[in-house]
């Protein structure tokens, strides 16, 4: 398609605290634009605060997209994240808005522009032997043997990840490939758009710092009460939220198997860990404009403004 029939998206991308939903709203009243999350966690009802949602005041009155559209027990896929992103940039073209998105999740975003590689379908019984045999060896035995089959997917998921790790396991057994090798092979980019993006790159000591703050101001916004009403809710314990950072090691504190403070430790650990590994996903792609500082910044925003005016 030619370039100037193809409508403008922004996509701002950086490790978690890096302050990339501020920055969201303040380009969306600055362009006349709309957010939209393009998060794993965000996308689910009810894990609110430990996700970091924007609440409403943060939000300004600006209208966010592919926030709280799944009930816990429903899957999360990089595919039905692009089929619901792909209708929210249909009503925004009709309506003239620009879209914004706050990109946490690196392969949601690949999945958008440039298309999702030919998986296999689940195999439940290989799913079975997978999770019995990581049952019956120590921490870690999944990520080791992903690591034999395909080292550049298994630098990307965490040893504690069960789920993604039996994923891509599964991908590599069934395809007789690597899955990292299937997503390079990947041809069906998204059409009638041309992305513009921006990465957040804070100090990663004043990044660590914003993690350690932002936990206990999460949990002095009664993120343990949040959990424990989850769990009362009938919830089932295998639902996937409750594996996402925080929500894990609140619901050991609740189940008495752990200390607060020493959840939030862990909590602060992992969190700094997922950082890491955000941007050296994000890190991989030249087509990022990268602006070293936290997107709540006035300095800042201004400087992604003057930049993105040179684009649009």
């Amino acid at each position: 398609m030619n370039a100037s029939l193809e409508f403008p998206l922004i996509a701002i991308v950086g490790p978690t605290a890096s302050g990339k939903s501020a920055l969201g709203v303040w380009l969306a009243l600055q362009l006349g634009g709309d957010v939209v999350a393009c998060d794993s966690t965000q996308l689910y009802r009810g894990f609110d605060i430990g996700t970091a949602k924007p609440t409403l005041e943060e939000r300004r009155g600006v209208p966010h997209h592919l926030i709280d559209v799944l009930d816990p027990g429903e899957a999360a896929t990089a595919g039905s994240y692009r089929e619901r992103a792909e209708a929210v940039l249909e009503g925004l073209r009709v309506r003239k808005r620009l879209p914004i998105f706050t990109v946490g999740t690196g392969l949601y975003l690949r999945a958008l522009l440039e298309g999702l590689a030919n998986v296999p379908l689940r195999s439940e019984e290989l799913r079975e032997r997978l999770r019995a045999s990581a049952s019956a060896h120590p921490p870690g035995h999944l990520h080791r043997i992903l690591k034999r089959m395909d080292r550049a997917s298994a630098d990307k998921i965490a040893p504690a990840d069960e789920q993604k790790l039996i994923r891509a396991i599964e991908v590599c057994l069934l395809a007789k490939k690597p899955l990292s090798e299937l997503h390079r092979e990947a041809k069906n980019p998204l059409r009638g758009w041309r992305a513009i993006q921006i990465g957040l790159a804070p100090d990663r000591e004043a990044l660590y710092e914003r993690i350690h703050a932002r936990t206990d101001a999460m949990l002095a916004a009664g993120w343990m009460d949040e959990v424990r009403g989850l769990m009362s809710s009938g919830m089932p314990a295998d639902a996937k939220p409750f594996d996402f950072i925080g929500y894990r090691e609140l619901r050991a504190v609740s189940q008495g198997a752990l200390q607060l403070d020493e959840a939030r430790a862990a909590i602060q650990q992992a969190t700094r860990r997922y950082a890491k590994r955000q941007l050296t996903w994000f890190r991989r792609d030249p087509r990022i404009h990268w602006i070293a500082g936290f997107g709540h910044e006035p300095a800042i925003q201004r400087q992604a403004l003057s930049y993105l005016q040179g684009q649009l």
